[in-house]
């Protein structure tokens, strides 16, 4: 049994979406979350549950210095740029920061001594499956710089925990959506790029409407299929690949999702299901770097970690969403 009294967790990102979420979860499971974070995407509002330090992961003295002053017992890394379509545009940019943050955050836990990460990947990271569902062991060819500079990072970490430098548990997301059931926090980007908040937001009349991007991909329906995983079910999961690299050492990887695939007009239906109301859309041209199907085998976290989606029947996270837009409107 870990004690995690007084323990603190140092949070790159953590005024970001799933950041935050994780750090609620953190304080509900005794640990104490410092963030850090230099709030160019995240939201100082939204750090609840522990102490700010604002700075940026390219600072390697300020981050040992935060290392110094708090002792964390480990690292969770959520610090990275997002956006799909911004990385095809800007592929340096990702680099940078994706990669060569990642690289100066190393350098200071080695420095200071601490040598356990859980690292925030993607399902980005597999490019376009030759099959769904996705195991873990299957190929890793992103098909954008986002996904390229997650999976760089990977193999950062394999090869650092080969060296046995590092303890690192890679966590590949799949679509992370919803908002804390209890209101507290919950998702906001500038700009959004996320389809739930932007056909939410649509339906609300605080977004345009909505843009399909392809209706003839190879699915049922022609839009393209992905796996929903609730905010609060991956902030759950990042605890217990906490407590998973304090107790395991090298390198591990887990797919975070439910294993099932909903399409753009399912979620467009249940929005209006939820809502009560209409989602204006139109259809688009296919957008670059976009698989036409993204759907989680999540079969090794729950035997290894202990760890399955509790929340995220797709009804909940719609209206954990929408109640936060709701409130925040």
């Amino acid at each position: 049994m870990i004690n995690r009294q007084s323990q603190c967790v140092l949070v790159t990102g953590g005024a970001g979406y799933i950041g935050s979420h994780t750090c609620k979860a953190l304080a509900q499971a005794g640990y104490t979350p410092v963030v850090y974070d230099n709030l160019c995407r995240g939201n100082a509002w939204a750090v609840k549950w522990g102490p700010l330090e604002i700075g940026d992961l390219a600072d390697g003295e300020h981050l040992r210095e935060m290392i110094r002053k708090y002792k964390p017992v480990g690292v969770i890394h959520f610090a990275a740029f997002a956006y799909v379509g911004e990385s095809m545009s800007d592929p340096l940019l990702y680099f940078r920061n994706n990669v060569g943050g990642t690289m100066a955050l190393l350098n200071a836990m080695a420095a200071e001594g601490v040598d356990r990460l859980v690292f925030s990947s993607s399902c980005a990271t597999y490019g376009t499956p030759a099959s769904n569902p996705i195991r873990e062991d299957m190929p890793q060819v992103p098909i954008n710089p986002y996904g390229q500079s997650k999976l760089m990072v990977e193999q950062i970490l394999r090869d650092c925990a080969l060296a046995r430098q590092l303890n690192a548990v890679a966590l590949r997301y799949f679509n992370a959506a919803g908002a804390d059931p209890e209101g507290e926090i919950g998702e906001v980007h500038e700009p959004e790029t996320h389809l739930i908040p932007l056909a939410l937001g649509a339906t609300q009349g605080s977004a345009p409407a909505l843009t399909i991007f392809g209706d003839d991909h190879d699915t049922p329906d022609g839009t393209c299929v992905r796996d929903y995983i609730h905010v609060a079910d991956l902030a759950d999961a990042h605890v217990r690949a906490l407590d998973h690299a304090q107790r395991n050492t090298g390198f591990s990887a887990f797919n975070l999702g439910t294993g099932t695939g909903i399409s753009i007009k399912e979620l467009i239906a249940m929005a209006e299901e939820v809502t009560g109301r209409s989602v204006p859309f139109s259809y688009g041209p296919r957008r670059a770097g976009d698989p036409a199907a993204l759907v989680a085998d999540p079969s090794l976290a729950f035997e290894v970690l202990g760890w399955k989606a509790k929340q995220s029947d797709l009804r909940n996270i719609l209206s954990t969403a929408w109640s936060w837009m709701e409130r925040a409107a």
